[in-house]
C-alpha cells in the first residue's frame, strides 16, 4: 500500500499537471486570439484597399483667381477626369457614377487628360460601344477636351471622337465668351508618344488665359521653360496610388517623378495633378482615393 506521503506526492504532481495543461491551453489560446486578429487586420486591410479605396469618387474642389481672367468667364466651371483605366477597378457601372457625378456640377469646360483603357484589359467591340454610350452622356455647354496617355491607343481616339471630345494632343484651342473675350486651352501627347511643347503653342495668344492639358505633370517643366501657362492639369501619377499620410509616395511613376503630389505652385503657375479614377499597375489605392478634379475660375 501506497504511504500518506507518496499519496500526497502523487496528488501534487496532478494537480501540477492541471496546472500546466491550463497555462498551455491558455498561451495557446491567446495565441489564436493574436493570429486571428492579425489575419482579420491583413484581410480587413486588402478588402480596403482593393474594394473600397477603389471606389467612391472624391470631388476636390478649386478656386482659381487671376487677373487675366475676362469677366465674362469669371465663374466658368472646368471639371477634370484622368486615368480611367477602364478594365482595372472601373467598369461599365463605375464610368456611369462618374457622369453622374461630373454632369451633378453643370460644367462649362470638362477635360480629361490620359489613360482611358487599362493596358492589360482587353476591350470588346460591345464593352466599346456601351462605353462610349455612356461617355457621349457627359455635358459640357462649352466644350469637352482630352489628350492621351502613353496607354492609349487607336480606341482612345475612336471612343473620344464620338463624344465630341477635342484631342488635343499637341495643339489648342481658343474658347471665345459671349463678349468675345478668349481663354486658350492647349493640349500635348503623352512623352512616351510624340509630345511636341512648341507645336502644342503655336497659335496661342500669350495674353490670354490659358489651361494647359498634359499626361504625365513632371512635362510642366518642359512647358515653362519657354511657354506661359496659368493653370496645368495632369494626371499619370495616381498622386502615388498607395502612400501613408505625410511620407512621400513609395511609387513614383516615370513622367511623375518630380511632380507626384496633387498640387504645386510654379511661379506664376499653377499645377494640379488629379489622382484618376481607375488604377494602373496593381488594382488596389491607400490614401489616394479615386477622385475629380473641380474648377472654378475667377477674376481676381
Amino acid at each position: 500500500m501506497s504511504s500518506r506521503e507518496e499519496k500526497n506526492k502523487d496528488k501534487q504532481e496532478h494537480l501540477e499537471s492541471i496546472e500546466r495543461n491550463e497555462t498551455i491551453k491558455k498561451g495557446f489560446i491567446l495565441f489564436l486570439k493574436i493570429t486571428i486578429i492579425v489575419l482579420l487586420i491583413i484581410l480587413l486591410n486588402v478588402l480596403y484597399t482593393k474594394y473600397i479605396s477603389t471606389l467612391g469618387i472624391i470631388v476636390k474642389e478649386e478656386a482659381i483667381y487671376s487677373s487675366d481672367i475676362s469677366e465674362d468667364f469669371s465663374g466658368l466651371k472646368v471639371v477634370q477626369f484622368s486615368d480611367l483605366h477602364y478594365g482595372s477597378t472601373i467598369f461599365l457601372d463605375e464610368v456611369k457614377n462618374l457622369v453622374k457625378i461630373i454632369n451633378l456640377r453643370k460644367p462649362d469646360i470638362i477635360v480629361f487628360t490620359g489613360d482611358l483603357i487599362d493596358e492589360n484589359y482587353k476591350l470588346s467591340l460591345k464593352k466599346q460601344e456601351q462605353l462610349t454610350s455612356v461617355l457621349g452622356k457627359l455635358n459640357a455647354s462649352m466644350g469637352k477636351y482630352a489628350v492621351s496617355g502613353e496607354e492609349d491607343d487607336d480606341d482612345f481616339l475612336s471612343i473620344l471622337n464620338q463624344c465630341n471630345f477635342n484631342v488635343l494632343d499637341n495643339s489648342s484651342d481658343v474658347i471665345y465668351s459671349s463678349d468675345n473675350s478668349t481663354m486658350t486651352i492647349v493640349g500635348l501627347s503623352s512623352k512616351e508618344i510624340n509630345q511636341n511643347v512648341e507645336a502644342a503653342f503655336t497659335n496661342t495668344n500669350p495674353k490670354d488665359f490659358t489651361i494647359t492639358l498634359v499626361h504625365e505633370p513632371d512635362s510642366a517643366d518642359d512647358i515653362l521653360e519657354s511657354h506661359r501657362s496659368d493653370l496645368i492639369l495632369a494626371g499619370h501619377s495616381h498622386n502615388g496610388q498607395v502612400r501613408i499620410p505625410k511620407i512621400e509616395p513609395f511609387i513614383r511613376k516615370e513622367g511623375a517623378k518630380k511632380y507626384p503630389d496633387e498640387f504645386y505652385k510654379l511661379d506664376n503657375s499653377k499645377l494640379y495633378v488629379s489622382s484618376g479614377i481607375g488604377c494602373s499597375d496593381f488594382n488596389f489605392r491607400l490614401g489616394a482615393r479615386p477622385s475629380i478634379n473641380f474648377f472654378r475660375l475667377r477674376r481676381k
